[in-house]
């Protein structure tokens, strides 16, 4: 799970875990992800494959609760054969996974325009207005590729579409996106489709260890985030529930991620964010730039009462720190220890969070020092162990994995 605002490192994280595991599987979200690999001296951006396809022997599955859209899957796949990964044999898909029609698209970025000042940021990727299909029941699914009257299905949602647009006084050609859709739906037909809920449950069952991805993160929450700046689905640890056809009681780790420092991407309130010298160092060092987007994250210190607020939506059993190299050179670092508020100063994150919201800060002694070569627990400087400990006091879950680099091979397991 990612525990703050999306972009935490959880592709190279699952890339990390996978080794552990026989299948991975992704549970909401669609092609907005940009969940970056890079191992071999080789860089991969997916943004709806699941992160565990670079590994042998391992099953990956796009699940029920993810919406997909066929032309940027289809681009994936292609990307990744080029670079010899053979994603046929490893690639399922579920059946009651939903579609992303190229009226979505267009349905997304009416929308956005019409809001005008209060629009959210959204990544304009059809994913919203896909996910209003599905909780409106009028959707496509993964399974309707295979029935022979398809192209009346689609026709029916497409025009339903074309009349919203027209409602938003937005003009758009019906058939100008649809061959390329429809050959990618061709090129999809070729792979396996399955009851992803029953296959999930049987590997548990047989004592075979599945891997449950998610994308964007915890603060983006649809029931849980800074509404309405949020995201179309569950990102916490109950969409594994919905998103996969998994009891409660099956989970067994929660991973959460989080980065060293906070950023956040498009509209919304951020306590911590940094608009001087400071957060822009951040930013050039850590290449703060969304990996599908490219649009300037925003950055600011770590946010301790946003981040156990994450952990406790979770479970979080083990947390993993991301990007812990960027904060190298800092004389002083600070973490937000409590928001004071009008009504008073309050270590729980509020119903609502915007200007007023004003982080009250811890400040710890930077370690100032290149820490991209430690690759044990023992070896990292007293200031930087001071760091992770006063994380875990404050959260109460131990910080179990470190990266100190974009590579694989960066990575402490302690």
């Amino acid at each position: 799970m990612g525990l703050q605002w999306g972009d935490e490192g959880k592709g190279k994280v699952v890339d990390v875990l996978t080794p552990r595991y026989r299948v991975v599987a992704r549970f909401q979200g669609g092609p907005n992800a940009g969940h970056s690999l890079r191992f071999d001296g080789k860089s991969f951006i997916l943004s709806t494959i699941p992160s565990g396809i670079f590994r042998n022997g391992v099953i990956n599955i796009i699940g029920n609760g993810m919406v997909v859209d066929p032309n940027t899957l289809v681009k994936e796949i292609h990307g990744l054969e080029a670079a010899g990964v053979d994603v046929m044999s490893k690639l399922y898909f579920s059946k009651k996974a939903h579609l992303i029609l190229p009226t979505h698209r267009a349905l997304d970025a009416a929308a956005e325009a019409a809001k005008g000042e209060t629009k959210i940021g959204s990544t304009l990727k059809g994913i919203g207005p896909a996910y209003m299909d599905k909780t409106g029941r009028n959707a496509l699914r993964m399974g309707d590729i295979l029935a022979h009257d398809f192209k009346h299905r689609y026709a029916r949602l497409r025009d339903k579409h074309i009349h919203l647009l027209g409602c938003y006084g937005f003009e758009y050609e019906p058939h100008k996106h649809e061959k390329e859709w429809f050959e990618a739906i061709d090129y999809l037909r070729k792979f396996a489709f399955i009851d992803s809920e029953y296959a999930i449950n049987d590997y548990i069952d047989e004592g075979i260890p599945v891997l449950a991805e998610g994308a964007q993160g915890t603060l983006l929450d649809i029931d849980f985030g800074t509404y309405p700046y949020v995201t179309s689905s569950t990102t916490t640890c109950a969409g594994v529930c919905t998103g996969l056809g998994v009891a409660p009681t099956k989970i067994g780790n929660v991973y959460g991620i989080f980065k060293a420092y906070a950023t956040r991407v498009g509209g919304g309130p951020f306590p911590t964010e940094l608009f001087d010298e400071t957060g822009k160092r951040l930013r050039e060092i850590g290449k703060e730039f969304g990996s599908v987007t490219g649009r300037e994250r925003r950055c600011g210190w770590l946010d301790l009462v946003a981040l156990r607020y994450a952990v406790m939506l979770n479970g979080v059993t083990e947390l993993i720190m991301m990007k812990a190299d960027v904060l190298n050179g800092f004389d002083t670092i600070k973490v937000a220890v409590d928001y004071d508020l009008p009504d008073g100063q309050t270590n729980r994150f509020p119903y609502e969070v915007d200007g007023g919201t004003k982080p009250v800060y811890r400040e710890l002694k930077g370690w100032n020092t290149d820490i991209c070569n430690v690759r044990r627990w023992e070896d990292f400087p007293a200031e930087f162990k001071t760091y992770v400990e006063f994380i875990e006091r404050y959260c109460g879950v131990p910080v179990m994995i470190i990266s100190v680099g974009p590579d694989r091979e960066e990575t402490i397991i302690r």
